[in-house]
């Protein structure tokens, strides 16, 4: 038996504020999901990014507590060109969002940035830069 790696789970404080920024970066989640426990967007290549609010997450592990830090984990948006990093990352923040770390170029040869989904999960926004001739 062979494991595959298939979702992506993110914990929401706020479903609805969750949902609002992931369908601002394009996802897609059924209508209505503000009011459901649990929600899914189909991503690219297969993989499912999941919401789930803290009361459904306690109704399995009543233990669970929110990090108190920020965590480990971030998601990241490929953007179509360098220039379109710029442009979700200022719609995010017009949006009302945080952003984390503005763009900028990336010694790794991309435009970077970040904004945090509305539980403080970093959300990285990249693009390749052209490549000098």
């Amino acid at each position: 038996m062979t494991a595959h790696f298939a979702l992506i789970g993110v914990v929401a404080s706020d479903m609805a504020a969750s949902l609002a920024f992931y369908r601002r970066l394009g996802l897609v989640f059924p209508e209505g999901a503000e009011a459901l426990p649990h929600a899914e967007a189909a991503l690219p290549g297969g993989l499912t990014l999941a919401l789930d609010s803290e009361e459904t997450v306690r109704s399995f592990h009543p233990g669970w507590r929110p990090p108190a830090a920020g965590g480990r984990v971030s998601l990241a948006f490929r953007c179509g060109a360098p220039e379109e990093v710029d442009t979700v990352y200022e719609e995010m923040v017009g949006a009302g969002y945080h952003g984390e770390l503005k763009p900028w170029d990336a010694v790794w040869g991309q435009r970077y940035a970040t904004v945090l989904d509305p539980d403080g999960n970093g959300v990285d926004l990249f693009a390749p830069l052209p490549v000098a001739e």
